[in-house]
């Protein structure tokens, strides 16, 4: 030590230069600091210091960096055996607050304390070794429990808690000081990543309503009403307004990290009995304890309120799809419940109406501005309510669609299976392979069909809803690509459909027959009874449709015709009088038309000895007079069938090309020829015309007779039939 200060020595008086000889390498003076040990101060120094000379003739510059800190283990004293630091500590600070407070403005003080007291304080931190977090929680707990019996500044209490959120460490949080944490406190954690990062704001929030609670208990003073009446503090909650829309900004801003937390610590584990797991649960808690916290406040102006609840509306609207889009892709096995969250926090949500009480923000906007505020008040609410359900089903419908698509290609490979499955097997056969598919696939992603899953609730309706719609859109597109094919076929997917109608029925305890049996299986009921039947019953099916669709006819733009029509029993005879036509479409160059009137019974299986007939044709007229009688036999067995009809086909004379179709119209011969009809007796003559409007359609829709009947190329039946409708329908289009 003694050679160092010597070197010091030498390198001062030579200046800082470098010395000859055997001192050549010896190390240069560059400065020194000089601290006298009682200006240290307790809680150390950690600061940069300016370099200072041995004397005036050295050349010193520069600062050198110094952390000081000052310890002691002189600790034991007799309160120290008795009381743990931490508990010394808050005691002393207690008194400390206590006497600062009683000598200070009552509201405005600012927390801070004398510098003796102050002192005395950071000397026992230091000495006890207490983290700056462990002050912070101390500092705490001091003034918190001094605001309950004198209050202090609202903004000091947050300063003190945002301490706490930045100095917050878990590791320090041990012994004594978490059992005197209060529960809102997550220990062992992180505070911004445990769920309760809401602490501040809802500390804040607090408070807020105790300020606003404190101005409505002044509102009412304990008077007669006479002085009531004049001592009233009136329009109070008007000072409130700008805070509330503070409030609500970091409600939502809030709410949307609270959700994201919970969903990325959410397992997918239904929570004990429920149906959902954990990250449902946190929502709608976080969306709980808004609503409640605006029931405290019960504003009085509930006009004034309507701006308000449409912010909290907009709050769980704008906040929900956070919690959403965190569900990308869940695994099969947790997506029932992904499915089943956004399920809980959908019905949740419905009650909002409820819960923040629309129907008196609309009563009292329409005693302020009438039917129109009470208009404005429900399209707004409910326009922010339709909309969140409609993204909440938008997104239990794109979870659905994630389960359907991995489905798809093995569901397409066992109905094509059943497709090309030969008359010889039969229909067990046939569908057994889907029916185990859905079975063991259901029992691995979706907690067991079969054995548990409907009983339990934990399988989706919705998704056995959708599951169920696609599987009957498969069949349907099945059927109609093999159009034409034999019964057999038909029968076999009717087998199909009833198997499966079962089994997501589950005996009662799976999806309704009311939802099952929609629009979509009421196609392919129809597309596969129809192509079941023979073609003789497909004509007449096509007959049953066009009398229906007759008798919804009025006043279409072909015109109409004015028929008479009456039966004689005795003789079995059917008289039909075509009286005249009006509104004939034009089709000829001139803007007119030469139509005469083709009549004949329908279907011609039924009728095979009946031949058409036909009138005169009117030249150049779009109101032709007829007044020509046409007889067909039709006996009891003919009539009493429904489609058993009489078929009006307006026709356009040209004489030199094939002549052109104007329009039809049909009549049932049950309206004319059953007994105790007034057409059916000898003074039927007497009876009123018939008009008749006419019509042009085509087939429509995928499984209309027609179509059906023109797939069947091998039947002739059925191909002279298409032939005729097809010479109309040519006839239709060279117009």
């Amino acid at each position: 030590m003694g050679r160092y200060f010597k070197q010091i020595a030498k390198s001062v008086r030579a200046n800082g230069s470098a010395s000859s000889g055997s001192e050549e390498n010896a190390d240069d003076f560059l400065g020194c600091i000089n601290i006298p040990l009682n200006e240290i101060p307790v809680i150390g120094y950690d600061t940069w210091f300016k370099l200072e000379p041995r004397s005036s003739a050295s050349k010193v510059q520069g600062e050198c960096h110094l952390i000081l800190k000052l310890f002691t283990s002189l600790r034991d004293t007799t309160l120290s055996k008795k009381d743990s630091n931490v508990s010394i500590h808050q005691k002393m600070l207690s008194q400390i607050v206590e006497y600062e407070h009683a000598h200070r403005e009552p509201y405005n003080w600012n927390g801070q304390v004398c510098p003796a007291a102050w002192t005395v304080l950071t000397h026992h931190a230091v000495q006890t070794d207490l983290s700056p977090l462990q002050q912070a929680i101390i500092r705490w707990q001091c003034y918190s429990s001094h605001h309950r019996t004198q209050r202090v500044c609202y903004s000091l209490l947050l300063r003190l808690l945002r301490t706490i959120d930045a100095e917050w460490d878990p590791p320090t949080v041990r012994g004594e000081l978490v059992g005197s944490l209060p529960s809102g406190f997550p220990v062992g954690k992180n505070l911004s990543s445990s769920g309760n990062s809401h602490l501040i704001s809802s500390t804040t929030s607090l408070t807020f309503i105790e300020v606003f609670g404190s101005a409505k208990n002044v509102s009412q003073p304990l008077f007669s009403h006479r002085d009531a009446k004049m001592l009233a503090l009136t329009g109070f909650h008007n000072w409130f307004k700008s805070s509330i829309h503070k409030w609500l900004q970091i409600v939502h801003d809030r709410s949307c990290d609270r959700i994201r937390k919970a969903v990325e610590t959410d397992k997918l584990v239904p929570v004990q009995l429920a149906k959902h797991s954990s990250s449902a649960v946190e929502v709608t808690s976080c969306f709980s304890q808004v609503r409640e916290i605006w029931l405290q406040l019960a504003w009085p102006d509930s006009a004034g309120a309507f701006i308000f609840v449409t912010r909290l509306t907009d709050v769980s609207a704008t906040s929900s799809p956070c919690f959403f889009s965190f569900f990308v892709s869940p695994p099969p096995p947790s997506f029932c419940i992904a499915l089943n969250n956004t399920e809980h926090v959908r019905l949740f949500l419905s009650h909002l109406p409820h819960d923040l009480d629309w129907q008196a923000v609309e009563r009292a906007m329409e005693e302020s501005c009438g039917v129109e505020g009470k208009e404005q008040v429900y399209k707004a609410l409910n326009g922010q309510l339709f909309n969140m359900d409609l993204d909440l089903q938008r997104e239990a419908k794109r979870l659905i669609a994630l389960l359907t698509d991995k489905m798809l290609p093995e569901l397409r490979r066992y109905i094509q299976h059943i497709s090309l499955s030969p008359d010889s097997i039969n229909n067990d056969d046939a569908v057994s392979p889907l029916m185990k598919y859905l079975q063991d696939t259901m029992s691995d992603s979706l907690l067991s069909v079969r054995v548990q899953g409907f009983n339990s609730g934990l399988l989706p309706r919705r998704a056995l809803q959708s599951l169920w719609e696609l599987l009957l859109r498969m069949i349907l597109d099945t059927v109609t690509e093999n159009s034409g094919a034999q019964v057999e076929f038909y029968n076999r997917f009717q087998y199909t459909v009833e198997t499966l109608l079962q089994f997501f029925q589950a005996k009662g305890v799976g999806l309704s027959l009311e939802d099952m049996k929609t629009g979509d299986y009421k196609s392919l009921d129809e597309e596969l009874r129809l192509n079941k039947c023979s073609s003789f019953e497909l004509i007449e099916q096509y007959y049953l449709e066009k009398i229906s669709q007759q008798k919804t006819l009025k006043h279409t733009r072909y015109g109409r015709i004015s028929v008479k029509c009456y039966y004689d029993a005795p003789e079995q005879r059917l008289t039909v009088e075509i009286l005249h036509a009006a509104d004939i479409i034009a089709l000829d160059a001139n803007g007119l038309s030469d139509p005469f009137v083709i009549v004949e019974l329908c279907p011609h299986h039924l009728f095979p000895m009946a031949k058409s007939q036909r009138t005169q044709v009117k030249l150049k007229t779009l109101h032709p007079v007829f007044d020509e009688l046409f007889y067909f036999h039709v006996s009891p067995e003919h009539y009493r069938h429904r489609f058993a009809c009489l078929t009006f086909t307006v026709m356009d004379y040209d004489w030199l090309s094939t002549n052109d179709f104007a329009g039809e119209a049909v009549a049932p011969l049950s309206d004319f020829c059953w007994p105790g009809r007034p057409n059916a007796s000898a003074a039927g003559k007497s009876v009123q015309p018939v008009i008749l409007h006419l019509s042009r359609s085509k087939p429509s829709g995928t499984c209309s007779p027609e179509l059906m009947l023109d797939a069947r190329i091998g039947d002739r039946e059925a191909q002279e039939f298409v032939r005729r409708l097809k010479e109309i329908e040519k006839s239709m289009e060279e117009e």
